[in-house]
């Protein structure tokens, strides 16, 4: 098994956590894994992606041209790396943050509303863990209850007491993704 995921959107959408979140949960059940964030100065509001990869060989580069799955959350992202999933790839997108429908015909095409679903829960920070949980749904790539121990070791431990609100919300965005098309 490998799986080389883009995760992109605006700074301050939990692109990088979510990457970070996935690549822990990879290394919990012995995989290997590269995450390699990439932001530009003004993180908040900028453009921000992840790209991770999890395999069961080991991983010869963290530099991709290509991508098995695309998490895309704002149209510039779309622009970017629609064109880089490879044919059969999945594209999973959230409806707020995109203006012109998918083009590709080639790929699975995946809509979460996470913003809606972050906004009923009357917690944008969850908006995340929404996504994640969409994408496990549709590629279970790691345990869920390794995504929960990941996401213990990557937030600080003034921020455990979230961690039932983030399980919620993964298992809303299983519930709420859906397939295009």
């Amino acid at each position: 098994m490998k799986q080389e995921i883009i995760i992109a959107g605006f700074g301050g959408q939990g692109v990088l956590s979510m990457g970070k979140i996935l690549a822990y949960s990879g290394l919990m059940e012995g995989k290997e894994v590269s995450w390699m964030p990439s932001y530009g100065p003004e993180q908040r509001g900028g453009t921000a992606n992840v790209t991770v990869i999890l395999s069961d060989d080991r991983i010869s580069s963290p530099v991709l041209n290509e991508y098995d799955i695309a998490i895309i959350l704002n149209q510039p992202s779309m622009d970017k790396f629609e064109s880089k999933i490879k044919p059969g790839g999945i594209l999973i997108y959230d409806g707020y943050g995109i203006h012109n429908p998918v083009q590709r015909t080639d790929i699975e095409v995946y809509r979460v509303d996470a913003m809606d679903a972050a906004t009923e829960m009357q917690n944008e920070k969850a908006f995340n863990m929404l996504i994640l949980g969409g994408l496990l749904k549709v590629a279970p790539m790691v345990k869920t209850e390794n995504v929960l121990l990941g996401l213990k070791k990557s937030l600080p431990e003034r921020h455990h007491h979230l961690i039932p609100m983030n399980e919620a919300a993964i298992v809303k965005g299983m519930e709420i993704i859906r397939k295009e098309k």
